[in-house]
């Protein structure tokens, strides 16, 4: 099921036979202090010989229309992960939430990169589909947020769990990412954000709140974000079954 405006990445399939994308640069918010897993540096975590953040880079390191990657840490790496080999790939430091980390990132760009992107380090499997896909909507102006369409019933409530309201469905999505944009426009939803109180809890959310338009982008569910001792046995059963990277 999705809904009519989504964009499914399935139609990415003819992108590498399409004109040549404009460059784009990555940033990677990295420096959350993994509370929920005991305080381990999720994007270190080895899964099946590889860090979760080499995974995580690996489908965005073989474009070359990338070019440039910030990785915003809360402490030094190891710098001899394979993605940090790469001379695109560079490091800033992180904020105390994913907002300052995103805005820390940005503001070290070196490159005049004309798209930006952004994606957790702790979602190893981005789907290729779904970056091409999303660099082709971000390319006609507007933003990009990969995403699955919701199929639980979503309710939202009120005071002692009380629901209000079961909202249809047929319009809700799961956001993920990458979620891509235009760099101008990244640029005003970041200082706008920097003027208000509270952080966006994703990218996409304080690029809307200039009014912009933003598209989902079809992606998968096997772009799962690491959260927990049970989201890692998954990704690893994932990786073993030859269903991820």
């Amino acid at each position: 099921m999705q809904p009519p405006e989504g964009v499914a990445a399935g139609s990415a399939g003819a992108a590498r036979d399409s004109p040549a994308l404009p460059t784009f640069a990555l940033l990677v918010p990295a420096a959350g202090a993994g509370t929920r897993m005991g305080g381990v540096r999720k994007p270190f975590i080895e899964l099946r010989g590889r860090s979760v953040l080499d995974w995580a880079l690996a489908p965005f390191l073989e474009r070359p229309d990338l070019v440039e990657v910030v990785v915003a840490l809360g402490a030094p790496p190891d710098r001899r992960l394979p993605a940090l080999q790469d001379q695109r790939v560079r490091i800033a430091s992180g904020g105390s939430n994913r907002f300052e980390s995103v805005a820390n990132a940005f503001d070290h760009l070196e490159s005049g990169a004309g798209l930006i992107a952004v994606h957790d380090a702790a979602r190893p499997f981005p789907p290729r589909a779904a970056i091409d896909a999303c660099l082709r909507v971000a390319e006609s102006g507007v933003g990009a947020v990969a995403g699955v369409p919701a199929v639980d019933t979503v309710k939202r409530t009120g005071a002692r769990g009380v629901i209000v309201e079961t909202p249809s469905r047929e319009t809700l999505w799961c956001a993920q990412t990458p979620q891509i944009f235009p760099r101008d426009l990244f640029a005003r939803a970041i200082g706008l954000c920097r003027t208000m109180g509270g952080p966006p809890t994703d990218d996409a959310s304080m690029v809307e709140q200039l009014g912009a338009e933003v598209r989902m982008v079809q992606a998968s569910n096997t772009n799962l974000k690491i959260t927990s001792r049970e989201d890692l046995a998954v990704a690893e059963m994932l990786v073993a079954k030859g269903l991820a990277g």
